[in-house]
């Protein structure tokens, strides 16, 4: 019977499906343009015709095709009607063309919007996903959210309408969802709605399973979309349901072109309210949740300057952020925050000195991290000013740790890391250590030890006054002016003491001594080889067995 199957339809270049001409021109204003069009064009029968944006692509078609075979009969739901009533939008199904038509049904159907049950409301909202844009631009969309709005405004004490009130949106918008949820607030509607809760964020987890763009036009309805937000509970939902959405993907990084808009919102949200309404360690979650999501720059500044400001209250665990491109943390962050602390003004002593403690606390920590750079080590260590901190004992102790786990660092790198050292404010025992430790340049040693000098005070006497240094060629002897009265009164630790600077003093001559030996020998021997006009040979070691250094 090929006269029953006369068309055929391409839907969204997916799927072709072979109507009766008859049948669906009866429904579809639309299709029985095209169909006579394309019968002036071609005089073929069997004619093909293409349909590009078609709502809901092939699904959508089936739906409609069904309906004009059952003789314009169809089992509207919630889950379905959002696609039948743009589909016969789309495809002109409208009273004209037959009583009781699918636009027609559709509409019958909406209008009871605003009593249906909470969930029934998201099934049909979610639904629209597909194909959003139609939805959107057809005014459905805008019902939806609008009914979705009222119930949260019945059921609870969060008074969302008012920030559209405050807000930049249109007054037809504002005014609009006003008298949506008050004209069709009934006893009968509340009873449909889902149970009260006595938390204002009920409705949290429900709406995270709707899509940006669908959240996107919910937050733009109530006019606090981008800079204009100044809700907090909106801005707390937001980060709630962007936290979701980073978990559902297992901590994949979320598409700045989907949820970049919500995230920069989220971020004026928190940023105006500032300091009143977020702690430190909420401040610093809200940073750890935005970091996997596309925010733009400039609103994560205006985050980092708030944090920046209550570093004072931060811990070791809020510092802890994930960091990229393999580090195991984000130190360039905490970089950025010491900064903004420091040229912030009138910072209290008392307040920096606390921030030196939780740096040095933090340089330990992330001291192992075999990925962590001397250049980014001495960032952080060197990013407060001296009199932030009492004592560097801390900072030692990261080095220590750093050099532990970097073994392979060169001389001039172990130097280098050392320059944040301020060895006057190392304690006794920091300083033993440092003298003892095979990891520390010689020279830096004996440096820390020399400016030990001012803290050995036997009788409140600087031990550095009563001792006097004489350099000889071949070692460094330390006389004590005071005589044997003096050494009497000195303790245990500072005889120890005296006795590593003294064995440390010594190797640095040694090896001075040696090295400028090998050069008189390397000189001697390249001047007689190139007498002899002979290739130059690497000479031979000397007897002289190097000291020892590390």
């Amino acid at each position: 019977m090929p006269e029953l199957c006369d068309l055929q339809i391409h839907v969204n270049g997916q799927q072709t499906f072979f109507l009766n001409q008859k049948i669906v021109s009866k429904f579809s204003a639309r299709l029985r343009k095209i169909v006579k069009q394309e019968k002036k064009k071609t005089q073929i029968k069997n004619s093909l015709i293409d349909i590009d944006d078609f709502p809901g692509g092939p699904d959508g078609f089936e739906l409609v095709s069904r309906f004009c075979y059952n003789n314009g009969e169809i089992t509207v739901t919630v889950s379905n009607v959002s696609l039948l009533h743009c589909c016969s939008i789309f495809l002109g199904m409208t009273e004209k063309m037959t009583t009781c038509n699918l636009l027609k049904q559709t509409e019958i159907f909406l209008e009871g919007m605003f009593y249906w049950p909470w969930n029934d409301v998201l099934v049909s909202l979610k639904s629209c996903e597909s194909f959003f844009s139609y939805a959107d631009s057809c005014g459905l969309l805008q019902k939806l959210v609008c009914s979705l709005l009222a119930k949260v405004a019945q059921n609870s004490d969060v008074n969302l309408i008012a920030s559209s009130s405050s807000s930049s949106s249109s007054p037809e918008t504002a005014s609009g969802f006003r008298l949506s949820s008050s004209t069709k607030t009934t006893p009968e509607s509340n009873q449909s709605i889902k149970p009260s809760s006595s938390s204002k964020s009920w409705w949290f987890d429900d709406l995270t399973i709707l899509s940006p763009k669908i959240i996107e036009k919910l937050i733009k309805t109530l006019g606090a979309y981008g800079t204009d937000n100044n809700s907090l509970i909106l801005t707390k939902f937001l980060l709630h349901y962007l936290k979701t959405a980073v978990h559902s993907r297992g901590g994949a990084n979320l598409s700045s072109t989907e949820y970049g808009g919500l995230a920069d919102t989220a971020v004026h949200g928190v940023t105006l309210m500032g300091k009143t309404a977020f702690s430190c360690r909420g401040l610093f979650w809200v940073l750890k949740v935005l970091s996997d999501v596309g925010v733009s720059r400039n609103c994560r500044s205006g985050l980092e300057n708030l944090i920046g400001g209550l570093l004072h209250q931060a811990t070791l665990d809020d510092l802890l952020v994930s960091g990229r491109d393999g580090a195991v943390y984000d130190v360039n962050l905490v970089v950025r925050l010491i900064r903004v602390f420091v040229n912030s003004n009138g910072v209290a002593i008392q307040r920096l000195k606390k921030v030196g403690m939780l740096i040095d606390k933090y340089l330990s920590e992330i001291s192992p991290d075999h990925h962590l750079k001397v250049s980014k080590f001495l960032g952080v260590a060197e990013s407060l000013p001296d009199s932030a901190r009492d004592c560097v004992d801390g900072v030692y102790r990261a080095i220590d740790i750093y050099l532990e786990s970097h073994p392979s660092l060169s001389f001039e790198e172990r130097s280098r890391l050392c320059r944040c050292l301020n060895y006057q404010k190392l304690t006794l025992e920091a300083s033993k250590d440092l003298a003892k430790n095979p990891k520390i340049p010689p020279r830096i040693a004996v440096q820390a030890l020399a400016s030990q000098g001012s803290h050995f005070k036997p009788a409140k006497e600087s031990f550095h006054e009563s001792l006097i240094t004489v350099k000889t060629d071949s070692r460094i002897v330390l006389y004590d002016k005071s005589g044997t009265d003096g050494d009497d009164n000195l303790s245990q630790q500072n005889v120890d003491m005296r006795l590593n600077l003294q064995r440390m003093q010594w190797r640095v001559v040694e090896l001075e001594k040696v090295c400028k030996d090998m050069k008189g020998q390397m000189s001697k021997l390249v001047k007689t080889n190139s007498n002899k006009t002979k290739a130059i040979t690497t000479p031979q070691a000397p007897d002289r067995v190097l000291p020892r250094l590390c």
